[in-house]
């Protein structure tokens, strides 16, 4: 019997940013054909380049009518998974209560932390899933969460376990970021050694034992957790050999961009205070930065991450929501990729590249992010007719289907 070359499908009358480096903004192929099987990218190119009649080809052809396709949005740092929301703290601000009023009112970070860990895991699934599904709408197919509101042993496992089954509902992959440092929990209070040793040495080693733990990030910052204190759970992770990533240099510099460099980390993220010394220590790892407009522009900052220089030194930046109840309330990776055009002075074309291919970078994955002969055929449709478009339109439905592995995810 003759095995059937064909392939599962045939993408026809389409743009294509591949982002490949072939001598055109976006790696644009403006009449363009995709063939996928078993999942992957089997062809990418012109369509007076197909090797055949089309329906030689594959068993399924079909046109998208002069869409554009471009690789599957990625968000690569989300902290979706949380209890509750911080709308009343976002009114009280706006009336001019400060960060400390706030907190004293029980607001804050430990007002997550309560509703957090006070919902069953069923009741943070049924929370966070719509915050998801609000993702996908705009293009994601690839989506990072982190725990980090729990707080402690059994609260951060229910967050961990929800991420995955968020990934299995949506038939989406989901990449799991353990956050235990990410605020000092009250009843740790003025017990900080006590709180990080638990973090390190159980609760981290726990969580990877049940194969929840894709990577290992903290809060590097004087409201957070020291230096000293990240290192020590970054020799953890490398000796469980879990990737880092991390906070740093959000609201100053505590050298966070350069320790997780030596670490070999996949990412810094947030970055508005880093400095030369951090950059070129990214550089020389190849760690990614992420940036993070939701938060700037939720906070009202007014201090930039380095973008020129993370140009000049050859810095990859992908561009995420930070999708958060207390300073990046966003559901638009679309929109995040427009904000960083505005406020960072990204180009449209820096931006999809931030979403697509840089944000897999930043999390350890190489099998997505263009479109290439090989790549995981994860692909978004867009309802535009120039790609500046993406990133052009402020809100607004611009997608017109996804596609996970090979297959169309339902709407």
């Amino acid at each position: 019997m003759t095995a059937d070359t064909r392939w599962d499908h045939l993408l026809l009358e389409a743009g294509l940013a591949t982002l490949a480096d072939n001598g055109t903004p976006y790696g644009a192929i403006a009449d363009g054909a995709l063939g996928i099987k078993a999942g992957r990218i089997v062809f990418v190119g012109a369509r007076a380049d197909l090797p055949g009649d089309p329906h030689a080809l594959a068993h399924r052809v079909e046109s998208l009518h002069g869409t554009w396709i471009t690789p599957g949005l990625v968000d690569c740092h989300t902290h979706l998974v949380f209890g509750g929301d911080r709308a009343q703290e976002f009114e009280m601000r706006l009336e001019g209560a400060t960060y400390e009023d706030i907190a004293r009112a029980g607001g804050g970070i430990v007002s997550s932390v309560r509703a957090t860990r006070s919902a069953s895991e069923d009741e943070l699934f049924a929370q966070s899933l719509p915050r998801a599904q609000a993702l996908l709408a705009d293009g994601v197919t690839t989506l990072e969460i982190k725990s980090g509101y729990g707080l402690e042993p059994e609260a951060e496992r229910r967050m961990l376990r929800v991420a995955r089954r968020i990934g299995v509902a949506l038939g989406i992959d989901v990449r799991t970021s353990f956050l235990g440092m990410h605020a000092l929990p009250p009843e740790y209070a003025g017990r900080r050694d006590e709180y990080v040793a638990l973090v390190c040495d159980t609760m981290l080693p726990s969580l990877a034992d049940e194969s929840l733990v894709d990577a290992v990030d903290a809060f590097c910052e004087g409201i957070g957790f020291s230096h000293a204190e990240t290192e020590r759970l970054f020799k953890k992770a490398s000796e469980l050999g879990l990737p880092v990533k991390l906070h740093a240099e959000q609201l100053s510099d505590l050298g966070g961009a350069a320790l997780v460099a030596r670490y070999n980390g996949l990412s810094a993220d947030h970055l508005e205070w880093t400095s030369e010394e951090g950059i070129q220590a990214m550089a020389a790892a190849g760690t990614v930065a992420v940036l993070l407009p939701g938060a700037y522009y939720a906070l009202r900052d007014t201090r930039p991450p380095p973008i020129a220089g993370f140009r000049d030194h050859g810095v990859a930046m992908a561009v995420a929501t930070d999708l958060n109840p207390g300073t990046s309330p966003l559901l638009s990776l679309r929109l995040a990729m427009g904000m960083a055009c505005t406020l960072f002075r990204l180009t449209p074309e820096e931006a999809l590249r931030g979403a697509t291919l840089h944000a897999a970078k930043a999390l350890g994955l190489d099998d997505r992010g263009t479109l290439a002969v090989g790549q995981r055929a994860d692909l978004a449709v867009w309802n535009v007719r120039h790609l500046p478009e993406l990133c052009y339109w402020i809100g607004g439905g611009l997608l017109r289907e996804t596609w996970v592995a090979g297959e169309r995810l339902a709407t």
